[in-house]
């Protein structure tokens, strides 16, 4: 695929982004399913498509570090820090949640889950749209987390509006996710980074959740 017409395709999902649809596209492990997640109507695709208990939040995706004033109603210290340290990378941060996120996206809660992804697709989606989308995998609830675009049409079929089809997902590890909601951040589930990492950027250490 040519640079112009990779070009094209992204201009063409952020259209359909804008327009309240669904866009499937490769990340740094999978195939997400992205919809502006500010949009609450769009955000309910989301749970439709991938027929998800409404129970279950969305982690979210940003263009860059400014965009999580967009969806957090705070940006602790610590998060400032390991977002200079580890973004764009495999750490996922649980911040308190913006009003402005529609309460599906967080299953009605407090805390949103935010990443900056190492993949230059997501992060042009956001960038074009202007606004952070859904990160969960392009896949039924419950199925295969598919790689290739194939598979993503083979999982969601006609309930996505464009399927970005760049090749297979480097298929990475998942994402550490940490919670920094509380004076001392918790790992909520272990992945791409380590705690001696996470430790050595904020020169402390961190605590684990009791289920991680």
């Amino acid at each position: 695929m040519t640079s112009h017409s990779a070009t094209t395709d992204i201009a063409a999902a952020v259209e359909t982004l804008r327009a309240g649809r669904l866009v499937a596209y490769p990340t740094d492990t999978l195939y997400g399913l992205g919809a502006d997640a500010l949009n609450e109507a769009a955000v309910e695709r989301v749970f439709e498509a991938k027929g998800r208990p409404q129970g279950m939040p969305l982690p979210l995706l940003i263009s860059d570090a400014e965009q999580l004033s967009m969806v957090a109603a705070s940006v602790p210290d610590a998060a400032l820090v390991l977002a200079e340290a580890f973004w764009p990378g495999g750490l996922t941060l649980v911040l308190p949640v913006s009003d402005a996120v529609p309460p599906l996206v967080t299953a009605r809660g407090w805390k949103v889950a935010v990443r900056l992804p190492d993949h230059p697709v997501p992060r042009s989606l956001a960038e074009g749209l202007g606004r952070p989308i859904t990160g969960t995998s392009a896949n039924r609830s419950g199925g295969p987390e598919p790689r290739t675009a194939a598979g993503v049409r083979e999982e969601l079929g006609e309930a996505v509006d464009i399927v970005l089809d760049m090749g297979p997902s480097p298929a990475g590890r998942s994402s550490t996710v940490l919670d920094v909601t509380t004076e001392q951040p918790r790992i909520l589930r272990l992945g791409a980074v380590s705690q001696e990492e996470i430790e050595r950027a904020l020169g402390a250490p961190v605590a684990w959740e009791a289920s991680a």
